[in-house]
């Protein structure tokens, strides 16, 4: 709590530094003026015009005038955009003024990004990333991160829920299949500059979206968190002094409405605000023949509000408050098919099942039936409060976040995936609270040194609540039994028999990092950037045994032990670490900006907090506690534009990890969710490509493709895959094998015809639009499986409508066009007795949007 207290104080004292080291208000200015086109001298109503570097703008009205009232002092610059025509940037001297706005052209508007904690095009910077505006996002009907994927194929999202949430980029970042909650991302999920330290924020819906860049490669000398493969940053719609509001609702098949609202506007001359709406429903796309009710619907609601206080031209302070929940009736698995294992003949699943009397009720999972015995439940709340105080400090921009976040989890699994009492309880319900505070300057040092340099600290506090079960039912004994002994028969030896088990993990984390822009000459640019990081963890487990038959005897005692047993540890990490990066940056020309970066890089060390495996009866403690990955990296790339309508980058890399950090799976039910391990090295390689070109005012057409090899390079102690179970030996060597969730080849294509015209005497653009998405087969188990390969699949998605920038548009939206079934994820059953879940890939959906925005 001292540490906590510690680095608080140090942040509002930062932040109080900051807020009365500036200059005084200055005079305010009035501004008038007219918009027109170029060509017809027309009028036009709807445009928005902005303050460059501002949140303060308006909107012209049905004469096309504006009229903005503001602190500052002219001369400056405005921002006028229109759909159907060209951006255009003018500098203000007087009042009114007349401005002329061009009908569009062929050239690309710059995409500005703040990934480097300031605006910059995205061309300019020397780093390999991938950029969705807001509006792209939600005219694809991308409103979460497993949308999103589907538009840079660089990502990987697995969610077989929430916490069961895999968060990837180049299939690096976060262990596979199930989570374990001792061991800390790859990937940097950050809003509004606010890192989210659990993985099941990126379930959530997005609420307000202004933009999303997603960074490839090692990101530690950037960011507050150390990111070893990658990082998120996403940026909401700010409030305006400028009133303004956006109304959107969706109706769609399987009972598909979502419906959307935000508003934002002046409370007064110096305070903004802004509040945001956003509720998705969907009736479930399996089928329970068992309670004859649907399963895996969606039940989404979130919130968003913001203040926006600014005492002067030179300091922008934002509070922020969101809440999201997620409590559906999912994410039910179903039986995808059964592998005969290397166990006895009466140990497979089909004749397990036989015994006892069962029959599937369907063998093809795109039947999408279920008979589930449990109920499904995956309750999720996120929430938080965040402060970000900004202020112009002579070249630059210091900035103090800080902020506070919490996660609520409350499921119910069945994790035999089948109508059986085999497991009738699987709850593993927590609570996750983080307190981080971040302080950085952006800038410029000198005329030709620019960078950034900053501080990070993070504590978090992770508990059950209270406690996590797993029960068994009246059906276990037959999966369980590993001998031919009658007493597994005994009458309700198991019935009842389960763990509790309570667990924490408190952690801190402090860092400082920076990164270095020297510009040697115009065009050529060294890139020096070093991280210091020190992490501290402590973990307490405890599992204990319940239930079942009251019996003194050894035999019965045993027999149940073999099922489940307790288990008692306590980790201590205490680690400091040192990393960095230089990149090597070369403009050969406004059209052409090379670079080669060398990183290395570090994930701190994880913590089992799933249960441990046993050997000969005794708990392997050793692997209580996980080493830590070293990551080194390479990349070449070259961002180019060949023509003033098109840009085309490639980039090649070489990623190494020492100790890399995965989860796997065993044969022992009491680790039903996996342990953690390290496998002593592995190697991802690739290739990206990148482009987009506006072929005329009407066409746009945008492309990428990837090449991924990941394999293990040394990987002499893994578990045999689940064809293996019941061998000689219960580990294997599985060096040169593929990593799993990988796909070598991925990509995605898609283009837009637009054209200008009216809906009921209102200005816009009726347009029409594809985009494909491919993914080559992939592995879906930590160990290579023959089985658990998930083959190859495409989709095709597709919109139409008439778009304005402010006013009404219609959208017509549709996903999986062509009805591909796909799997998205295969996951062995609990206790390993051949049988094997599935996540399914959505079935063809398809609605209408409306949207108004003024």
């Amino acid at each position: 709590m001292k540490k906590i207290l510690a680095y608080l104080i140090f942040g509002i004292l930062g932040t109080q530094t900051i807020l009365f080291g500036q200059q005084a208000p200055i005079i305010n200015a009035t501004i008038a003026g007219t918009v027109l086109d170029a060509r017809t001298s027309e009028k036009l109503p709807a445009c928005s015009v902005v303050i460059k570097g501002t949140t303060n703008g308006a909107v012209t009205d049905a004469n096309g005038e504006f009229s903005l009232v503001t602190g500052q002092k002219l001369p400056f610059t405005l921002v006028i955009t229109y759909v159907g025509y060209q951006k255009k940037e003018i500098t203000i001297t007087g009042s009114p003024v007349e401005i002329r706005l061009e009908p569009q052209a062929n050239e690309l508007d710059d995409v500005l990004i703040t990934s480097r904690r300031r605006q910059e095009s995205s061309q300019e910077v020397p780093i390999p990333l991938t950029v969705i505006r807001g509006a792209t996002a939600e005219d694809a009907g991308a409103f979460n991160v497993n949308r999103l994927k589907e538009l840079v194929p660089t990502v990987q999202l697995y969610s077989s829920n929430p916490r069961n949430t895999t968060l990837n980029i180049r299939g690096l970042g976060s262990t596979f299949g199930l989570a374990n909650d001792g061991i800390d991302p790859g990937v940097g999920f950050y809003v509004d500059g606010v890192y989210y330290a659990r993985p099941a924020a990126t379930t959530l819906d997005f609420i307000d979206i202004e933009q999303i860049e997603v960074l490839r490669g090692p990101q530690g000398t950037l960011f507050g968190k150390n990111t070893t493969a990658g990082a998120f940053n996403i940026t909401t719609r700010s409030a305006s002094f400028q009133p303004g509001a956006s109304f959107e609702v969706s109706y769609g098949n399987y009972g598909y409405i979502q419906a959307k609202t935000s508003l934002t506007g002046p409370l007064s001359k110096k305070l903004a605000g802004r509040i945001s709406f956003s509720g998705t429903q969907r009736n479930g796309l399996l089928h329970n023949v068992a309670t004859q009710s649907s399963v895996n619907d969606l039940n989404n609601l979130g919130a968003r509000g913001q203040l926006l206080y600014t005492p002067s031209e030179n300091v922008r302070i934002t509070l922020a408050a969101d809440n999201s929940r997620q409590n559906p009736n999912g994410y039910a698995q179903v039986i995808a098919g059964v592998v005969t294992t290397q166990r006895a003949p009466y140990r497979q699943f089909n004749n397990i099942i036989a015994d006892l009397n069962y029959a599937l009720p369907s063998t093809n999972p795109f039947d999408r039936i279920i008979d589930h015995d449990t109920p499904w439940r995956s309750r999720s709340e996120l929430g938080g409060v965040s402060l970000n105080v900004e202020a112009k400090v002579g070249g630059g921009t210091l900035t103090a976040t800080s902020a506070w976040r919490y996660w609520n989890w409350d499921p119910s699994n069945d994790r035999d995936f089948t109508g059986l009492p085999v497991l009738t309880l699987s709850q593993a319900p927590s609570r996750h609270e983080q307190w981080t505070q971040e302080i950085r300057y952006t800038g410029h040092l000198t005329s030709r040194l620019s960078g950034v340099l900053g501080v990070f600290a993070i504590w978090q506090d992770l508990r059950t609540t209270p406690y996590q079960t797993e029960e068994s039912g009246t059906a276990q004994w037959r999966f369980a039994q590993n001998s031919t002994s009658p007493l597994w028969r005994t009458p309700g030896l198991l019935d009842g028999y389960g763990i509790r088990t309570t667990s924490r993990l408190q952690s801190f984390g402090g860092a400082a990092f920076g990164q270095l822009d020297w510009s040697i000459t115009d065009k050529l640019h060294l890139l020096p950037g070093i991280r210091f990081n020190y992490d501290q963890k402590e973990a307490a487990y405890n599992r204990q045994t319940y239930g079942g038959l009251p019996t003194h005897d050894p035999a019965l005692l045993a027999i149940k032990n073999a099922v489940y047993s307790n288990q008692e540890f306590n980790v201590q990490v205490d680690e400091h670490n040192f990393s960095g990066q230089l990149t090597l940056a070369y403009k050969a020309s406004k059209a052409v900006n090379a670079y080669a970066t060398y990183a290395n890089s570090y994930k701190p060390v994880g913590v089992n907090l799933g249960g441990l495996p046993t050997a000969n009866g005794k708990v392997l403690i050793d692997l209580a506690k996980v080493k830590p990955e070293y990551v080194t990296h390479y990349e070449v790339g070259v961002k180019t534009r060949p023509l003033p309508q098109a840009t085309l980058n490639f980039t090649v890399y070489n990623t190494d990890i020492q100790d890399y950090q995965i989860q796997v799976q065993t044969a022992e039910l009491g680790v039903n969710r996996g342990y953690l391990a390290n496998a002593e090295r592995v190697r991802v390689t690739g290739a990206e490509l990148d482009g987009n070109i506006r072929v005329n005012e009407h066409l746009s057409v945008n492309g990428a493709v990837a090449y991924t090899d990941g394999k293990y390079i040394s990987f002499t102690n893994a578990p045999v895959p689940l064809e293996e179970v019941g061998g000689e030996t219960a580990f294997k060597d599985v060096s040169g094998g593929a990593l799993p969730g990988i796909s070598r080849w991925s990509g995605s294509l898609g283009g837009e015809f637009s054209s200008s015209g009216k809906l009921i005497n209102l200005k816009g653009r009726y347009f029409v639009a594809l985009d494909t998405y491919y993914r080559s087969s992939f592995s879906s188990s930590p160990s290579p499986s023959r089985y658990l390969n998930i083959d190859g699949y495409a989709l095709l998605n597709g919109r139409l409508g008439f778009r304005a920038s402010n006013g009404v548009s219609v959208l017509v939206l549709a996903r999986n066009v062509l009805n591909t079934n796909y799997f998205e994820q295969l996951l062995p059953a609990s206790g390993n007795a051949g049988q094997y879940a599935a996540v399914l890939g959505d079935q063809r959906t398809f609605g209408v949007t409306l949207r108004y925005n003024f």
